[in-house]
């Protein structure tokens, strides 16, 4: 009989983004493999990648304890039906819920998927500091299942979430990000013309989208608008942190930016980059720096974890202090006006990201954790 993997993912986009590779190896290798997800797209687009899918949706932007209870419904009552073998959690709302789930379920095994620590343990506001202190209880109960392994995607994260958790070191994995295909990506010479600075994410405040946005209508004055600054993503009204559509219209009326809209052949858009930017305030380990890397562009991003952890400083990219536009806009000065050292940078990104970020190495380390898991299973 096939062993079920059942993938619990907050939405299917980040899933198809950053976990697709994953589950259609383990589907290979013979597994039966199911997804519980959010779904923003028709289902058919799921089933036809030959998953199981069962729609759950997750309300990704608050923590109000019905939708939450809500959630965890569904989520003990779909898993008594498949019958899981190891249950895949990614995303912090799926971990600590589905993790509560499964210890609850004695589901035979677990693998927790840590991709960042989210915008709770980057906000400053008191209701912040009181969830940081619950979700920091959940995370106890929720990540010591028997049979379990916790992969995290930065040292910091690993760090923190061990200590939180009182995480037994045996049980923890790293594997940093989630991979790119390096077949599909090659180096292209940087683009003739008006050098473009690109940002390409998600539109919401955690990214460090406004301090993009203030360094490029400084650096548009000062240049004598000899720049252009392009944003690649849309807006994510479930995110409480998300801009509105009006704030990015305004942007693009002024001539501050050009909006790409949301892309899926990220070597086609990023090639077209001089330089790529992300000044985020915290990551689990970003995609979109080492797809610039296999790509050959340098990257400008933050001193942060996950984000520091993508690139080699003064290497592959530079480094800048977080929330600070004005070392921001200096440091995009500095390397918009080097085309040899955006090169050099270039090629050693290449190196960086075929040495470390390969996605075959991740998929096969996923596949053998897999295997280990369920080997374990008495």
């Amino acid at each position: 009989m096939k062993k079920r993997v059942l993938f619990i993912v907050n939405v299917d986009w980040f899933f198809l983004s950053h976990r697709l590779p994953i589950a259609q190896a383990a589907a290979e290798k013979g597994y039966e493999v199911h997804i519980a997800t959010s779904l923003t797209q028709p289902i058919n687009e799921l089933e036809n990648l030959g998953f199981q899918i069962h729609p759950i949706k997750l309300n990704r932007g608050k923590y109000d304890i019905f939708s939450i209870l809500v959630y965890f419904f569904r989520i003990i009552t779909l898993i008594p039906k498949i019958k899981p073998d190891l249950i895949h959690l990614v995303t912090i709302k799926p971990v600590l819920i589905g993790g509560i789930a499964s210890r609850i379920l004695r589901v035979p095994s677990v693998l927790y998927a840590i991709s960042g620590m989210g915008y709770v343990f980057i906000g400053k506001s008191f209701f912040h500091k009181i969830l940081r202190k619950l979700i920091s209880v959940l995370y106890k109960f929720a990540l010591n299942h028997k049979n379990s392994i916790v992969v995290f995607q930065n040292t910091t994260d690993k760090r923190d979430i061990s200590h939180i958790a009182n995480l037994d070191q045996s049980s923890c994995e790293m594997i940093k990000g989630s991979g790119v295909d390096i077949n599909l990506y090659e180096v292209t010479d940087l683009p003739n013309g008006k050098p473009i600075i690109m940002f390409a994410s998600r539109l919401i405040k955690d990214k460090g989208i406004y301090e993009f946005v203030n360094a490029a209508k400084d650096l548009l004055i000062s240049e004598n608008n000899a720049l252009r600054f392009v944003i690649v993503g849309d807006i994510d009204p479930e995110n409480q942190s998300s801009l509105s559509k009006q704030e990015l219209q305004n942007w693009v009326d002024e001539g501050v930016i050009e909006h790409w809209g949301f892309q899926t052949d990220m070597f086609d858009v990023l090639s077209k980059a001089s330089l790529v930017v992300l000044p985020s305030y915290r990551e689990g380990l970003p995609k979109v720096l080492i797809e610039a890397a296999a790509c050959g562009r340098a990257v400008l991003t933050t001193d942060v974890p996950g984000c520091r952890d993508a690139i080699i400083p003064n290497i592959t990219g530079r480094l800048v202090p977080v929330r600070d536009a004005s070392a921001l806009k200096a440091e995009i000065k500095h390397l918009i006006s080097d085309r040899g050292l955006l090169t050099k940078m270039g090629v050693e990104g290449r190196k960086l990201a075929v040495e470390n970020f390969d996605l075959s190495f991740v998929i096969q380390k996923h596949l053998n954790l897999y295997q280990s898991l369920i080997r374990n299973i008495s």
